[in-house]
């Protein structure tokens, strides 16, 4: 039985989307449950949330192998052997004491992962057929078999996948291996772009994949592709969250209102391809998972302190109104949280609330 996978995907950028992935990490973490933050991302920015300097250089630099992502995939990609064993990086928070210790593990990133765009292009089409079709499927479903085998070590509860923004060779083969896709938001035009193109290109490689799962099973018998377990390429979208940003002269509030008021119906007729009979606001729309405030100064400090905003703790700046601050936002994510696991597998049936 595989673990699910939650990807995190909007193919417009700077919607807070690594952001979100990060603390929800932790968050499912501290109710209790095992993680694995996969970073498919090949500008590794979840990675680099996670680690610091001295540990990325380690894992970058460093002659022990694998350490990321793309190690993974090199036996593949030089023709030596299937995909490699994952390392996970236990991720801790030093300051904070928690009942779960080693829940949280790491798959690393690397900004060498755009070199394997040119064979996940070049595969999808000879998973149709042909001679290399073997070859094919193992290409396309690496991400999915590495993330599962990295579950599968660590018995982990749910995976979280943070992906770039583009709708490239990459992020179609780590989507065809996510059973629910979140869709990160900013009230802007470039949002609401993003997501018209994302709806249509979600449900494209859907039926793409479903054709090619199909042609699957014309494959010779005593061929080891008839063995492969392959990802089912569910990729179901189970709503959007609202980043909301502070108010800037160049986008006034009138502007910002506009933008957040079409969100409902664009998601409803372009993600998920269904009309939306009656106008409704993005507070009332099921669909909308949260819609999250700005967190100002907050940030800049739990990125300087390297944690999650709710762990924030007097001796990292967090004193006086920021105190109230972190409870809220811890408060936010847990409801996001639990909003996440209502709508997919993951099980959070005994994780009691742990507000700080």
């Amino acid at each position: 039985m595989s673990t699910t996978v939650v990807a995190f995907f909007n193919n417009k950028g700077g919607v807070g989307k690594t952001s979100l992935v990060y603390h929800l990490a932790w968050m499912y973490k501290n109710l209790g449950l095992r993680v694995v933050a996969a970073d498919l991302d090949p500008q590794a920015n979840l990675t680099a949330a996670f680690l610091n300097e001295d540990r990325l250089e380690e894992l970058w630099l460093g002659k022990a192998r694998p350490s990321t992502v793309f190690d993974c995939i090199q036996p593949l990609l030089k023709g030596t052997g299937d995909i490699d064993n994952p390392h996970l990086e236990f991720v801790e928070d030093q300051g904070q004491l928690s009942l779960f210790v080693g829940d949280l593990a790491l798959l690393v990133g690397d900004l060498y992962l755009s070199g394997f765009e040119d064979e996940l292009s070049a595969q999808w089409p000879n998973c149709l057929g042909g001679g290399g079709q073997e070859r094919a499927f193992r290409v396309m479903s690496a991400f999915w078999r590495i993330m599962q085998n990295a579950a599968m070590a660590h018995k982990a509860d749910v995976i979280l996948m943070d992906l770039g923004p583009n709708l490239g060779a990459i992020n179609r083969a780590a989507l065809i291996a996510a059973d629910y896709v979140v869709v990160p938001l900013s009230p802007d035009l470039f949002s609401l772009q993003g997501l018209r193109n994302l709806g249509p290109t979600l449900r494209t490689w859907r039926e793409e994949w479903q054709e090619r799962l199909t042609k699957k099973s014309s494959v010779r018998k005593k061929s080891l592709a008839t063995d492969l377990e392959l990802p089912l390429g569910k990729m179901q979208p189970i709503g959007y969250v609202v980043l909301q940003h502070s108010a800037r002269l160049d986008r006034p509030v009138k502007a910002y209102n506009r933008w957040i008021a079409r969100i409902p119906k664009v998601y409803q007729e372009d993600v998920l391809d269904q009309p939306l009979k009656n106008d409704i606001s993005v507070a009332d729309d099921p669909h909308c998972l949260a819609l999250l405030k700005n967190y100002q100064s907050l940030m800049p400090m739990a990125q300087e302190a390297h944690k999650p905003i709710f762990h924030l703790k007097p001796a990292d700046g967090a004193i006086g109104a920021h105190t109230y601050a972190v409870r809220n936002v811890y408060r936010d994510f847990e409801k996001l949280a639990r909003a996440i696991a209502e709508r997919t597998e993951v099980n959070m049936s005994l994780t009691p609330s742990q507000i700080i």
